[in-house]
Protein backbone atom coordinates (compact mmCIF):
# COMPACT_ATOMS: atom_id res chain seq x y z
CA UNK A 1 0.00 0.00 0.00
CA UNK A 2 1.30 3.30 -1.17
CA UNK A 3 1.10 6.38 1.36
CA UNK A 4 0.97 10.03 0.36
CA UNK A 5 3.31 11.80 1.61
CA UNK A 6 2.39 16.01 1.49
CA UNK A 7 6.20 17.10 -0.12
CA UNK A 8 5.06 14.93 -3.03
CA UNK A 9 2.29 17.75 -4.69
CA UNK A 10 4.99 20.51 -3.71
CA UNK A 11 7.11 22.10 -6.22
CA UNK A 12 10.82 21.58 -5.62
CA UNK A 13 12.74 24.89 -4.37
CA UNK A 14 13.51 26.36 -8.02
CA UNK A 15 10.22 25.58 -8.83
CA UNK A 16 8.81 27.34 -6.29
CA UNK A 17 10.97 30.46 -5.81
CA UNK A 18 10.67 30.80 -10.19
CA UNK A 19 6.70 30.31 -8.96
CA UNK A 20 6.99 33.20 -5.94
CA UNK A 21 9.14 35.58 -8.68
CA UNK A 22 5.91 35.59 -11.56
CA UNK A 23 3.11 34.85 -9.15
CA UNK A 24 0.24 37.36 -9.47
CA UNK A 25 1.60 40.41 -7.51
CA UNK A 26 -0.79 43.38 -6.23
CA UNK A 27 -0.43 46.23 -8.59
CA UNK A 28 -0.13 49.11 -6.85
CA UNK A 29 -1.20 52.94 -8.09
CA UNK A 30 0.60 54.85 -11.25
CA UNK A 31 2.89 57.10 -9.81
CA UNK A 32 1.73 61.39 -9.61
CA UNK A 33 1.87 62.00 -13.80
CA UNK A 34 3.83 65.73 -12.33
CA UNK A 35 6.39 63.53 -9.95
CA UNK A 36 6.65 61.51 -13.30
CA UNK A 37 7.23 64.54 -15.39
CA UNK A 38 10.09 66.16 -13.13
CA UNK A 39 11.61 62.71 -13.18
CA UNK A 40 12.10 62.21 -16.59
CA UNK A 41 13.24 65.74 -17.04
CA UNK A 42 16.19 64.96 -14.41
CA UNK A 43 16.61 61.65 -16.42
CA UNK A 44 16.89 63.86 -19.78
CA UNK A 45 19.31 66.05 -18.32
CA UNK A 46 21.24 63.29 -16.67
CA UNK A 47 21.45 62.15 -20.26
CA UNK A 48 22.46 65.41 -21.69
CA UNK A 49 25.29 65.87 -19.03
CA UNK A 50 26.48 62.48 -19.13
CA UNK A 51 26.25 61.79 -22.89
CA UNK A 52 26.19 65.01 -24.77
CA UNK A 53 22.90 64.01 -25.78
CA UNK A 54 19.20 63.31 -25.36
CA UNK A 55 16.92 61.11 -25.02
CA UNK A 56 15.33 58.44 -28.00
CA UNK A 57 14.59 54.78 -28.90
CA UNK A 58 14.12 54.45 -32.37
CA UNK A 59 17.99 55.10 -32.71
CA UNK A 60 18.98 51.82 -30.97
CA UNK A 61 16.60 49.94 -32.20
CA UNK A 62 17.66 51.03 -35.92
CA UNK A 63 21.04 49.42 -34.55
CA UNK A 64 19.61 46.19 -33.13
CA UNK A 65 18.41 45.95 -37.31
CA UNK A 66 21.75 47.04 -38.72
CA UNK A 67 23.60 44.70 -36.90
CA UNK A 68 21.22 41.63 -37.53
CA UNK A 69 21.19 42.84 -41.51
CA UNK A 70 25.38 43.07 -41.13
CA UNK A 71 25.20 39.72 -40.08
CA UNK A 72 23.09 38.38 -43.25
CA UNK A 73 23.93 40.97 -46.09
CA UNK A 74 27.23 42.91 -45.10
CA UNK A 75 27.99 43.40 -48.32
CA UNK A 76 24.84 45.75 -48.59
CA UNK A 77 25.61 47.28 -45.38
CA UNK A 78 29.01 48.12 -46.84
CA UNK A 79 27.41 50.20 -50.35
CA UNK A 80 24.83 51.76 -48.29
CA UNK A 81 25.97 55.10 -47.32
CA UNK A 82 23.12 55.32 -44.49
CA UNK A 83 24.25 52.44 -43.07
CA UNK A 84 28.29 52.52 -43.12
CA UNK A 85 28.16 55.09 -41.05
CA UNK A 86 27.32 52.55 -38.29
CA UNK A 87 28.21 49.33 -39.53
CA UNK A 88 30.79 49.84 -42.59
CA UNK A 89 33.72 48.06 -42.62
CA UNK A 90 35.30 46.77 -39.05
CA UNK A 91 32.76 49.23 -37.52
CA UNK A 92 29.88 47.11 -34.91
CA UNK A 93 26.70 49.18 -34.65
CA UNK A 94 25.69 48.38 -31.29
CA UNK A 95 29.08 50.10 -29.78
CA UNK A 96 26.75 53.14 -29.35
CA UNK A 97 25.16 54.71 -25.96
CA UNK A 98 22.15 54.75 -27.67
CA UNK A 99 22.10 50.72 -27.73
CA UNK A 100 22.73 50.58 -24.51
CA UNK A 101 19.60 53.45 -23.80
CA UNK A 102 17.47 51.37 -25.30
CA UNK A 103 17.82 48.48 -23.30
CA UNK A 104 18.12 49.91 -20.41
CA UNK A 105 14.86 50.91 -21.07
CA UNK A 106 13.08 47.40 -21.87
CA UNK A 107 14.59 46.09 -18.93
CA UNK A 108 13.97 48.92 -16.63
CA UNK A 109 10.42 49.14 -18.07
CA UNK A 110 10.15 45.14 -17.38
CA UNK A 111 11.36 45.58 -13.50
CA UNK A 112 9.21 48.55 -12.82
CA UNK A 113 6.18 46.20 -14.36
CA UNK A 114 6.91 43.60 -12.38
CA UNK A 115 7.96 45.56 -8.93
CA UNK A 116 4.20 46.79 -9.33
CA UNK A 117 2.17 44.06 -10.40
CA UNK A 118 1.46 44.97 -13.51
CA UNK A 119 3.57 42.28 -15.73
CA UNK A 120 1.05 40.33 -17.54
CA UNK A 121 -0.58 38.96 -20.91
CA UNK A 122 -3.45 40.73 -22.23
CA UNK A 123 -4.83 42.51 -24.69
CA UNK A 124 -6.20 46.10 -24.26
CA UNK A 125 -9.01 46.86 -26.50
CA UNK A 126 -12.96 48.43 -26.35
CA UNK A 127 -15.42 46.39 -26.32
CA UNK A 128 -16.68 46.74 -29.89
CA UNK A 129 -13.37 44.96 -31.70
CA UNK A 130 -11.59 41.69 -31.26
CA UNK A 131 -8.70 41.11 -30.29
CA UNK A 132 -7.05 39.78 -33.92
CA UNK A 133 -8.43 43.72 -34.55
CA UNK A 134 -7.32 45.33 -32.09
CA UNK A 135 -3.58 42.99 -32.68
CA UNK A 136 -3.76 44.40 -36.44
CA UNK A 137 -4.34 47.99 -35.70
CA UNK A 138 -1.37 47.96 -33.38
CA UNK A 139 0.65 46.33 -35.62
CA UNK A 140 -0.48 48.69 -38.70
CA UNK A 141 -0.17 51.78 -36.11
CA UNK A 142 3.68 50.66 -35.14
CA UNK A 143 4.29 50.46 -38.98
CA UNK A 144 3.15 53.82 -39.82
CA UNK A 145 5.48 55.27 -36.90
CA UNK A 146 8.30 53.12 -37.59
CA UNK A 147 8.33 54.06 -41.14
CA UNK A 148 7.50 57.30 -39.95
CA UNK A 149 10.64 57.79 -37.43
CA UNK A 150 12.66 56.30 -40.19
CA UNK A 151 12.03 58.85 -42.72
CA UNK A 152 12.49 61.85 -40.40
CA UNK A 153 15.53 60.39 -38.95
CA UNK A 154 14.34 60.05 -35.78
CA UNK A 155 11.35 59.12 -33.32
CA UNK A 156 9.13 61.12 -31.34
CA UNK A 157 10.42 60.65 -27.83
CA UNK A 158 13.87 62.32 -29.40
CA UNK A 159 12.30 64.97 -31.16
CA UNK A 160 9.62 66.08 -28.33
CA UNK A 161 11.80 65.24 -25.39
CA UNK A 162 15.32 66.26 -26.30
CA UNK A 163 13.96 68.45 -29.38
CA UNK A 164 11.43 70.23 -27.10
CA UNK A 165 14.18 70.31 -24.40
CA UNK A 166 16.78 72.28 -26.00
CA UNK A 167 14.25 75.05 -26.75
CA UNK A 168 14.48 73.63 -31.06
CA UNK A 169 11.65 75.35 -32.77
CA UNK A 170 10.69 72.44 -35.37
CA UNK A 171 10.68 70.34 -32.35
CA UNK A 172 7.98 72.61 -31.01
CA UNK A 173 5.81 72.63 -33.74
CA UNK A 174 6.78 68.98 -34.40
CA UNK A 175 4.57 68.20 -30.80
CA UNK A 176 2.44 70.50 -31.69
CA UNK A 177 1.55 68.56 -34.96
CA UNK A 178 1.35 65.62 -33.43
CA UNK A 179 -1.11 66.03 -30.58
CA UNK A 180 -3.36 68.08 -33.23
CA UNK A 181 -3.04 64.69 -35.77
CA UNK A 182 -3.48 62.34 -32.82
CA UNK A 183 -6.89 64.49 -31.83
CA UNK A 184 -8.39 64.52 -35.34
CA UNK A 185 -7.76 60.76 -35.77
CA UNK A 186 -9.23 59.93 -32.47
CA UNK A 187 -12.52 60.41 -34.11
CA UNK A 188 -11.57 57.48 -36.82
CA UNK A 189 -10.89 55.27 -34.34
CA UNK A 190 -12.67 55.80 -31.48
CA UNK A 191 -14.91 52.25 -31.86
CA UNK A 192 -11.77 50.70 -31.10
CA UNK A 193 -11.35 51.81 -27.42
CA UNK A 194 -15.62 52.90 -27.04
Amino acid sequence: MATYSPTQDQPSPPARWLENLFAKREARDYINPYLAGILLGLVLFGAFFVTGSGLGASGGLNRLVVFVEDLIIPAHVDRTPYLITMAGGDRNPLDSWIVFLTLGTIVGGFASGWLNGRVKLETNKGPNITPQTRWMMAFIGGSVMGFGARLARGCTSGQALSGGAVLSVGSWAFMFAVFGGGYALAYFVRKLWN
